[in-house]
């Protein structure tokens, strides 16, 4: 009896340890899973809310929406300026456009880094008239990520944006500037200027002040 009784006992343990076994490869099957889908996850959700400079897919699909207007027709002027920190030649391949508000254009800017040095700097835009700044939507830009150039490196750096239909039809000419900032504090100094503020880009972005309408 004792001995039908130890192997009962033991014939549980065994099971119990089977059932054990198998739920830790469950839990662990689902943390891969988890692990595995969580980059592509992040990804979406930097797309979806517009994290890490990630805006594409949700600007692009709203452009993709909007009506183009073609009975008028909106200047897009472009300018760009490399700060006295960082040693780069940074300069439109465009200098001017005319845009239909609602048909999504893109444009290019072209940088080398004359230094002979790795450097990475960091785009800052400015959009003038202010007041046409909520209508200028920018789907795809360099000034969204940090750049680093290499020693002599040169680069073309794609901007596509798109003109709101709802942008006042009194403004004929809209200006989209970048000024380019080294992000290193140090390397900024020694080249005789200032590095981006510690703040990040959003406190150097600014908008021209606003002009009355054909002003």
């Amino acid at each position: 009896m004792a001995k039908a009784r130890h192997e009962k006992k033991r014939e549980d343990t065994t099971r119990a340890n089977r059932r054990l076994a198998i739920k830790l490869g469950i839990v662990t099957l689902a943390m891969f899973g988890f692990g595995y889908a969580l980059a592509p996850m992040y990804d979406l959700m930097c797309q979806a809310f517009g994290l890490n400079g990630k805006t594409g897919r949700t600007e692009a699909q709203a452009a993709a929406a909007t009506p183009v207007d073609t009975s008028r027709t909106v200047t897009v002027e472009f300018t760009g300026l490399a700060t006295s920190g960082l040693p780069w030649e940074f300069k439109p391949m465009t200098r001017k456009l005319d845009v239909h508000p609602g048909e999504t254009q893109e444009v290019k800017y072209w940088v080398r880094n004359t230094s002979n040095e790795t450097i990475t700097g960091q785009a800052v835009p400015s959009v003038a008239p202010g007041l046409t700044a909520a209508h200028f939507k920018k789907i795809e830009c360099f000034c969204f990520s940090q750049q680093t150039l290499k020693p002599g490196e040169a680069r073309e750096m794609p901007v596509r944006f798109v003109v709101e239909p709802g942008l006042d039809r009194g403004v004929q000419t809209i200006t989209l500037s970048y000024t380019f900032f080294n992000t290193d504090k140090v390397q900024a100094k020694r080249y005789g200027g200032e590095a981006l503020a510690q703040g990040g880009q959003d406190d150097h972005v600014h908008h021209a002040p606003s002009r009355a309408p054909g002003s």
